[in-house]
Parts: C-alpha cells; structure tokens; sequence
C-alpha cells in the first residue's frame, strides 16, 4: 500500500512541476500580443482564458497608437505603421495589384478593435474590390507597407508611388506631413 502511495505522490509531483513549466514558459516577453495566427498551441489554463482582455489571438486585429519619431501615429497590433494612400477616396481602395504587393491593404474578417487613445467611431471597415474587408480610419483605408521590417519602421513616410504620396495617420485621423521630431535632447 505505501509503494502505490509514493507512485501516487510521485506522478502528482510531476505533473504539478509539468504545469508549473507550462504556465511559466508562456510568458515569452511579448506582454500577451498576438502574433496574428491563432496556431492552437495555447498552454493558458481555462480559468486563465476566463479573465484574459477581449482583444486576444483570437479577437479582431486591433489598431493601436503609437509615439514615434513623427508623434503619435496608427499600427496594427504587432505594432507595424500604418499608412494612408492619397489617391484612394473615402471609404475605396485605388491600391490593387503590384500596388497591394508592396503596399498590403491592411483587411480583417471581423470589426477591428479600436486601441487606447483611438476615437472608436472613426475606426470601420470598407470593401475592396477582391471581395475582402480593409480597414478604415476617419474613412481612409489603411495599409502596411513591405519595407517596413520591425514594429516601428515608418520607411513609408511621405513616398510617392502608384500615383500618388503615402502618410501614417494620427489618433485624429489626419494624415502626418510635417517632419520627423527631434529627440536628441538639444545638446551635446
């Protein structure tokens, strides 16, 4: 009786110390933000998912605000800029073809959730002409943009190409034309 006791107190141990991993190996360092495929390989416990934000891996992609070296500025939830194109019209993407491949429309399948310092009402969603749902900011669609590499990258600013310049949007849905701001702190 006390050998099956100890095989018993032996495999809890082990599957205590096995949860215990789990649960500490999930926290990678990226605070909680979603990497854009929900690959089911999730190892948060069901009372964890019960108290999580609505805004997960599995929640519309959310459009968050951002303070770079043009100010406050439109990303997507991996923090990537986003970018208004001058030549679409309110609520209509003119961005198709080799325009989309270097400039990606910046779609959803469900609403997009509107971050922290966004004006909610000005976040929505328009039809392209493929059928699928790009966001939208105060009526501009919004798009990354292929140079970008890393969260952050703004190499977008102010290019003119297919016909027209590209901008990053502010919280106010206006699009940002004045120069990067100096962050330097002014001496030597």
């Amino acid at each position: 009786m006390t050998r099956h006791t100890g095989t018993v107190t032996g495999l809890a141990s082990a599957l205590l110390i096995a949860t215990v991993a789990a649960g500490c190996s999930n926290g990678g360092g990226d605070n909680g933000s979603a990497s854009g495929t929900d690959s089911g390989t999730d190892v948060t416990s069901r009372e964890e998912a019960d108290v999580l934000p609505a805004a997960s891996s599995s929640a519309a992609p959310a459009v968050d605000v951002k303070n770079g070296k043009f100010g406050k500025m439109l990303v997507d939830e991996k923090g990537m800029t986003l970018y208004e194109f001058d030549k679409d019209t309110k609520n209509k993407s003119m961005c198709n073809g080799s325009c989309a491949a270097a400039w990606p429309p910046f779609t959803v399948k469900s609403k997009p959730a509107a971050g922290k310092g966004l004006k909610a009402d000005l976040l929505s969603t328009t039809k392209r002409d493929d059928g699928s749902e790009q966001v939208t900011y105060n009526g501009r669609p919004l798009y990354r943009f292929e140079a970008d590499k890393k969260a952050g990258d703004v190499n977008g600013q102010d290019v003119n190409a297919f016909g027209a310049k590209w901008f990053i949007m502010n919280p106010e849905g206006k699009k940002v034309t004045t120069q990067p701001q100096n962050n330097n702190g002014g001496g030597y």
